[in-house]
């Protein structure tokens, strides 16, 4: 068996006699500078190993073919009215989608952006609207010529009142008129409105009654409406309660729709009873204001090409010297969303993460109609960046933010609000470094041994100096 003396024979740390050795002053001030210096130190060290660290590389965006991106958005268009508001996707490969409607959701809105009741739904309409051949055919005049002065008179005498809202200068409008005109002698004739009462036709000028058909949000020729005694109240937005039609144009059809909203109504009724709608009804609730909000998302192919947002119908006109593309961007991002609890972590990493996510977010973009600011269309150019994030707690976030650049531009066309996209080919790769926790531990270990030698060493050279300054003060040689 190994014996005690052996074992303490190679003992690196040997103790010397307590009473053999000496304090002293300067000796007792390094040792408070050393365990300062090793504490402050240490924090330093333990605030680096808690500190996250990343490396970025910009790298080629390897997404497949088949991948979709997301745009998701919230647009409010004081001015554009959500029975024609049209959101569209067209790209350079030759994709055009008009009027998407599945994941887009049109609330009406007045002036002040507030909502004016619950979801528009304008519902399916036919490709073709079908109107009467033309014909050189006398037709005449069957349906009564309605002005602001006397239109809330007549709305009252009868219990369903349908106005026909034209433009003499739209192509449309004068395609209705010879079966408007027909429909409503054909009506007058069965319904008398001084015997029955129960119906009334009219018909107003838009280039002449101006202010009665902004009072209507009447943004497209024509705009066939009918109001219901009764139903039709101004509400707290200012606005009517009423249908609008959107089915065939022809005399038969016109008449038969006419005598649909007759039938459940008796001579003794005062009041039109609302008839419960059907999935192919061609009478729909009218827009309760004159504003938009658009929500919604679409899913677009990761090549140039815009998101266009305008009023569009194939069977109406619009006077595009009166368009107002004015809008505010509640938001508009690309990509997945990302859950709060996510994005938290990665804010953790990188603190600047998802400023520009939504750069939009929160920004009007104005034109007023004038003499001298007709067809204006407002464009934004926004160039797209893919950044993707490796973290030690999550395998992957993919975050896309982008830059925006806007301008009002006059337009030959009608006035649209156009967003055009472009992704950049390259991508941003950040990941998050990982620290050992025994280089930590080799760092601290060298702190300590370090600053403890080098206070003995400088200990050490004082101590002999002082010795030297006494020698020589007591006049020894050596």
């Amino acid at each position: 068996m190994v014996s005690t003396t052996k074992i303490k024979s190679v003992d690196f740390y040997r103790k010397i006699p307590r009473d053999l050795t000496e304090a002293s002053l300067t000796g007792a001030g390094l040792s408070i500078i050393a365990a300062f210096s090793i504490i402050f130190l240490f924090g330093m060290e333990l605030n680096d190993y808690l500190t996250v660290t990343t490396s970025t590389s910009v790298v080629i965006d390897k997404s497949s073919d088949g991948d979709l991106l997301r745009i998701d958005f919230n647009i409010s268009f004081p001015a554009l009215s959500c029975e024609f508001a049209s959101v569209d996707i067209s790209d350079v490969l030759g994709t055009n989608r008009l009027n998407i409607t599945k994941t887009v959701r049109k609330y009406s809105i007045d002036s002040n952006l507030n909502p004016t009741g619950s979801e528009f739904r304008s519902g399916p309409t036919a490709n073709t609207i079908k109107h009467d051949e033309e014909s050189d055919e006398e037709y005449g005049d069957g349906s009564a010529v309605l002005s602001g002065k006397v239109f809330d008179r007549i709305s009252h005498q009868h219990a369903i009142l349908v106005v026909n809202f034209f433009a003499p200068w739209c192509y449309w409008s004068n395609r209705l008129k010879p079966s408007w005109e027909r429909a409503a002698r054909i009506i007058r004739e069965r319904y008398d409105p001084e015997m029955d009462g129960r119906i009334f036709m009219g018909k107003v000028d838009c280039t002449e009654e101006t202010e009665l058909c902004r009072r209507n949000h009447i943004q497209g020729y024509p705009s066939i409406r009918i109001f219901r005694k009764g139903s039709d109240v101004r509400g707290d937005h200012s606005h009517h309660d009423h249908e609008s039609y959107y089915g065939d144009r022809d005399t038969d059809s016109l008449v038969k729709a006419m005598e649909d909203l007759v039938a459940p109504i008796s001579l003794q009724s005062e009041r039109a009873l609302d008839r419960p709608s059907t999935e192919n009804d061609v009478k729909r609730p009218a827009p309760l204001a004159g504003g938009c909000r658009i929500e919604g998302f679409v899913r677009v192919k990761k090549v140039p090409g815009n998101l266009i947002i305008s009023a569009h119908s194939d069977s109406h006109s619009f006077d595009v010297t009166k368009m107002n593309m004015s809008h505010f961007v509640s938001h508009f991002s690309f990509g997945k969303k990302i859950s709060p609890r996510v994005m938290s972590d990665v804010k953790r990493v990188l603190p600047y993460l998802g400023a520009s996510h939504d750069c939009l977010s929160g920004l009007s973009y104005i034109s007023n109609p004038s003499d001298s600011n007709e067809n204006v269309t407002i464009e934004h150019y926004l160039q797209i960046v893919k950044t993707e994030v490796m973290t030690s707690s999550y395998k992957l976030v993919e975050q896309h933010e982008y830059t925006a650049h806007s301008s009002l531009v006059r337009s030959l066309d009608i006035p649209v609000a156009k967003f055009h996209f472009e992704l950049s080919p390259m991508q941003v790769l950040i990941t998050e470094d990982s620290k050992s926790f025994s280089h930590f531990i080799t760092n601290v270990c060298a702190i300590i041994g370090g600053i403890f030698t080098v206070a003995g060493i400088v200990d050490s050279l004082l101590h002999t100096t002082f010795r030297l300054m006494k020698k020589v003060e007591l006049g020894k040689n050596f």
